[in-house]
């Protein structure tokens, strides 16, 4: 039997900031929340059987409209987050994503490695997947869980290019057939 997740990348966001909201209570900006009536709009056809979130605010307000067209509530997970990278706030973050991104098996002291967030997704990913009966789920997450659980299902030409490239929102369609993955989306 096929099955269908539509992994959604959060629309635009309060940018991080080191006296600013954290983590968990960055919210989407006014742009972002006109993405996030863009996105219900794009996904109206669909009758997901659930609608799940990571924590973390600005993902969880992407998906409010669409939830809402469904009368459906927003589950959050917490395996659903954003990669914990052990970087703070800087103007030269990038630099140090693109030395993880040569290294995924590096971590950062307390952090987690971009592999172990590769196999956070796609476990968490498969555990939705396997609850699955014939509708789909929508999934709200973060631009790095994206990148990488789309490394993890076998995707190729994901790299950190393809993670700056990544449009706020995107939304990607995961059809998921025996023991294959097909995945559509801006990029792929």
């Amino acid at each position: 039997m096929r099955s269908s997740i539509f992994l959604v990348r959060h629309a635009q966001s309060v940018p991080p900031a080191l006296n600013g909201p954290d983590e968990y209570q960055r919210p989407l900006t006014d742009i972002g929340r006109a993405q996030a009536n863009q996105v219900a709009g794009s996904l109206a056809d669909l009758d997901p059987s659930v609608v799940i979130s990571s924590p973390y605010l600005r993902a969880v307000q992407t998906l409010e409209p669409a939830a809402q067209q469904w009368n459906l509530p927003i589950h959050t997970d917490p395996r659903l987050r954003e990669w914990d990278s052990g970087i703070e706030p800087a103007p030269d973050y990038a630099r140090h994503y693109a030395q993880s991104w040569a290294h995924p098996q590096w971590a950062r002291p307390g952090a987690e490695s971009l592999l172990e967030l590769t196999e956070r997704a796609v476990h968490v990913l498969t555990d939705i997947i396997d609850g699955l009966r014939s509708r789909p789920a929508v999934i709200g997450s973060h631009g790095t869980f994206v990148a990488r659980a789309l490394i993890g299902l076998g995707c190729s030409g994901v790299s950190w290019a393809f993670q700056q490239a990544m449009p706020m929102p995107a939304v990607y369609r995961l059809e998921f057939g025996g023991s294959t993955v097909h995945a559509v989306g801006p990029g792929l």
